[in-house]
């Protein structure tokens, strides 16, 4: 499967009616690292940043890469 783009992921929330707040909370993540991930500023290669950017659908997963 294709990675998503941030803008995507964005209206897919949009459509869903869910904030990044809600889905922050709701799958562990701290909402500052979420907005950091979908805005750019992290660079997501690993730990937490890593593992919300797979959660969202903008990279892919390991086993799912190869």
């Amino acid at each position: 499967m294709k990675p998503k783009t941030p803008e995507v992921v964005r209206a897919e929330f949009y459509r869903k009616g869910i904030s990044f707040t809600e889905w922050a909370s709701q799958h562990g993540f701290k909402y500052t690292n979420v907005i950091a991930v979908m805005n750019g500023r992290s660079k997501c290669r690993r730990g937490q940043s890593h593992e919300i950017a797979i959660a969202l659908g903008l990279k892919r997963a390991e086993a799912e890469a190869a």
